[in-house]
């Protein structure tokens, strides 16, 4: 079956994701229900009514109910995950914590728990509990040894080339011109979610022609910034008139036309063509028998074997990281920055001697 890329697949999403492609979707966005339990209205001090979340598709008859459900869905989007991608889902005090124990139980792997901190939230009208002012995003990978994506870099770059940490400020609620409006000036979506808090994630754990899927797909952000971004992305919703809302929004953007030097924001060692040490040997770069020094150290010492292997002074053999980690006690190791070579007066990395290798076999015209 052919991806419905690009497009909003009405329904249920339980239904509707059974018909996909099994491991076909690389990021998945989930905005689920919250079963926030309201039960009358909300006013203000004034006594005019706070327009807050009444719609029937955040009710549910119980929590067992609830549980049920998310257990469903979840599921469901485990079964069309790639092994190597990673969801995330959004939600209160409320359905979090039921969602995050549902997750692991399925044998998702927690990777993060974000908190989205508001900077203009609700206050609490009643004066009876503290002002509500985060929601608390769960990242999520296939498996504990899943490799997926996370561009690292691409996060420092936002945060001023700091780590990125995972409490979010200054990121907003969808107010203003970015709030969608109905033809009575409404909200046209109660739980419309900032396209910043979309365009971070998306960022973050996804790469330019990857596919992104919302089961939840509401107002349609997850859209929205996957075409601004240049990825494929995968809508699911059952409420015709978000359709509509949505469709018209995404129509809407035109995004700057696609240039991978410049939507490619995985570090440089990361879209460097892959060498592997063996062909460094093949190619005579390094020698069989050439002896390699740890951390610039000539008392731990390593002999190239003829297959790409080490052999270290205390007999143990293996690949360059296995035999790095092996003088680190088990600690997990990248042989290219660790060992080096003697060249006349200095001491060179084999990451080093790897660029020369590319750049004189012109591997980056080939990527």
């Amino acid at each position: 079956m052919t991806l419905p890329v690009n497009q909003i697949l009405e329904g249920d999403c339980i239904e509707i994701l059974k018909t996909l492609p099994e491991k076909s979707i690389d990021l998945i966005f989930a905005d689920p229900p919250y079963n926030l339990q309201l039960r009358n209205d909300l006013h203000r001090p004034n006594m005019s009514r706070v327009d807050g979340v009444q719609d029937g598709w955040d009710k549910f008859e119980s929590l067992q109910a609830y549980d049920a459900f998310t257990h469903h869905w979840l599921t469901a989007c485990q079964r069309v995950l790639k092994p190597t991608g990673t969801i995330w889902v959004i939600g209160t005090y409320h359905n979090i914590f039921r969602v995050g124990a549902i997750l692991q139980n399925l044998g998702f792997w927690i990777l993060n728990d974000v908190i989205w901190l508001k900077t203009n939230p609700m206050p609490n009208f009643r004066g009876v509990r503290f002002t509500n002012a985060h929601e608390t995003l769960i990242w999520a990978s296939t498996s504990r040894e899943a490799k997926y994506t996370f561009n690292h870099h691409a996060m420092k770059g936002l945060n001023e080339e700091k780590q990125m940490r995972s409490d979010w400020w200054l990121l907003p609620l969808a107010t203003g011109a970015e709030r969608l409006k109905d033809e009575n000036g409404e909200k046209a979506h109660s739980t419309q979610k900032p396209e910043a808090l979309l365009y971070r994630i998306l960022l973050a754990s996804s790469q330019p022609g990857d596919v992104v899927l919302d089961p939840f797909f509401g107002s349609g952000t997850t859209g929205v910034v996957a075409k601004r971004l240049h990825r494929r992305w995968i809508g699911i919703e059952r409420e015709k008139r978000y359709i509509e809302l949505a469709q018209k929004r995404i129509d809407s953007v035109t995004p700057e036309p696609f240039d991978p030097a410049v939507f490619d924001v995985r570090s440089p060692a990361k879209a460097a063509p892959k060498v592997e040490f063996s062909a460094l040997v093949e190619q005579g770069y390094v020698q069989p028998g050439q002896t390699l020094f740890f951390r610039k150290d000539t008392q731990r010492l390593a002999i190239i074997k003829p297959d790409g292997r080490l052999r270290t002074a205390d007999g143990f053999e293996g690949s360059i990281h296995q035999a790095g980690s092996h003088y680190m006690n088990g600690a997990p190791c990248n042989g290219w920055e660790h060992w080096f070579v003697q060249q006349a007066d200095r001491m060179v990395s084999l990451s080093e001697i790897r660029e020369q290798f590319r750049l004189e076999m012109g591997l980056y015209h080939r990527v």
